[in-house]
């Protein structure tokens, strides 16, 4: 059995990847319930993560006298919600692609319907554009704003 990682795209505490066997279908019932397993424990965390912030808010929040400790406390607290925000426009984005997975559109190019592939899928679950399109995008993009 592989050895369980952590991948860099995103904070999986277990994560086992996907081998691929030879000659095998692209986005099989196989591979698509991998990436389902995969998407709802990135949920569960993400969603852990904000209990933890509302619950470490609720605790921490104190009404400090000093005027440099409470604009400190509100500073972090400011800092925790944006990134909150951040997960939970995420969030939704997994919930997006959980129905991509649902309607066997997962795994392929928005842009030009090539295979996406498992190893770019693992490393950013929420693609939806090949490595091609992909650079092609950034580049126009870097292009209209310089």
């Amino acid at each position: 059995m592989p050895e369980t990682q952590t991948k860099p795209g995103f904070a999986l505490s277990d994560f086992t990847p996907y081998e691929e066997q030879s000659g095998e279908e692209y986005m099989n019932d196989k591979q698509r319930e991998h990436f389902r397993e995969l998407l709802l424990s990135w949920k569960r965390e993400l969603m852990e993560e904000v209990d933890r912030t509302m619950s470490h808010m609720k605790d921490e929040a104190a009404n400090f006298p000093d005027p440099a400790d409470r604009a400190s406390q509100e500073e972090e607290f400011s800092l925790e919600l944006r990134t909150r925000d951040r997960e939970r426009k995420l969030i939704k984005k997994i919930d997006s692609t959980l129905e991509l997975l649902e309607t066997d559109d997962y795994g392929y190019c928005d842009a030009c319907g090539v295979e996406i592939g498992v190893k770019r899928l693992e490393a950013r679950p929420t693609a939806t554009l090949c490595v091609d399109c992909k650079t092609l995008d950034e580049i126009k993009e870097k292009q209209t704003l310089g």
